[in-house]
């Protein structure tokens, strides 16, 4: 079965406190953008089994989509025997989403191969275990994600929406953003801002525009806010860095507008340029 896994991008990220299970309270707006890493799941064989292209990524039970395959195996009774094949696309490790993609990826394909042996709920609760976006890859659909990321809401965002993403030379932990986070505001537990289920347009979706991450990413690349000014001086309706970071996206009406965009801009040495479109 061969399916596409893609990226996502977060609109609105703030982080409201540490939980007493080690992870974060957040609010996020988060949706899917056409940018895609593509699979192919075939049971047999012995084991599983995952074979990737492209980009360096973990192997083995490191790997999100392979303990996304054992444990949909575990739980639903059935062999853990299949080989998946992975073509990275999406930058790894870059706020995009692309390990927890694939993890849905796969939980969604196996509930094709083998149905009527997890309903949608239970998938859901397979991947709130597999970690905090992955539920949102499983929903779907643009959301409103609170708690650790799990609570899902439907989220109505203007369609066509087209994204200038900047992907930059290093990457960025998720684990080191959250900490540092952490140590410069001093782990206070705040409320979070009125976040709306609907956006009619583009000019509703632009003051929601927030990522908390940014605080501990620009304390050590401050080039991310450089990208960002330069993405609006060149006629982004808006600019932000996605998730943990280090990708940068400026924000348009459409992909049209992106591309032509990107065409006029000259990024620093290693950079590079991706356009995409919201789904």
């Amino acid at each position: 079965m061969k399916v596409l896994s893609p990226a996502k991008v977060n609109l609105h990220l703030e982080v409201l406190g540490r939980r007493a299970d080690g992870y974060h309270e957040v609010q996020s707006l988060m949706m899917r953008i056409d940018l895609f890493d593509e699979m192919e799941i075939q049971p047999g064989g012995q084991g599983v089994r995952l074979i990737a292209e492209g980009e360096v990524i973990p192997a083995g039970p490191e790997n999100l989509a392979s303990r996304a395959a054992q444990l949909f195996c575990r739980e639903a009774g059935v062999p853990a025997d299949l080989e998946v094949r992975l073509k990275k696309n999406i930058p790894v490790a870059a706020g995009l989403g692309g390990g927890s993609g694939n993890a849905a990826a796969v939980l969604l394909a196996l509930k094709d191969l083998y149905p009527n042996r997890l309903d949608q709920a239970s998938l859901l609760g397979l991947g709130s275990r597999l970690g905090a976006d992955v539920p949102f890859f499983l929903f779907q659909k643009s959301a409103l994600a609170r708690g650790r990321g799990d609570r899902l809401t439907a989220a109505k965002i203007p369609e066509g929406l087209g994204f200038l993403l900047l992907v930059p030379p290093f990457r960025i932990s998720t684990p080191w953003a959250y900490e540092t986070f952490d140590q410069i505001t001093g782990g206070k537990t705040k409320g979070g801002t009125h976040l709306e289920e609907s956006y009619p347009t583009l000019r509703d979706l632009l003051p929601a525009l927030k990522n908390d991450l940014e605080i501990p990413a620009l304390s050590r690349y401050p080039e991310i806010g450089r990208r960002k000014e330069e993405l609006l001086r060149l006629g982004a309706s808006g600019a932000l860095m996605s998730g943990s970071g280090p990708i940068v996206f400026g924000l348009f009406a459409s992909k049209g507008e992106a591309e032509e965009t990107g065409k006029r801009s000259i990024l620093p040495e290693g950079w590079k340029s991706i356009t995409a479109q919201g789904l």
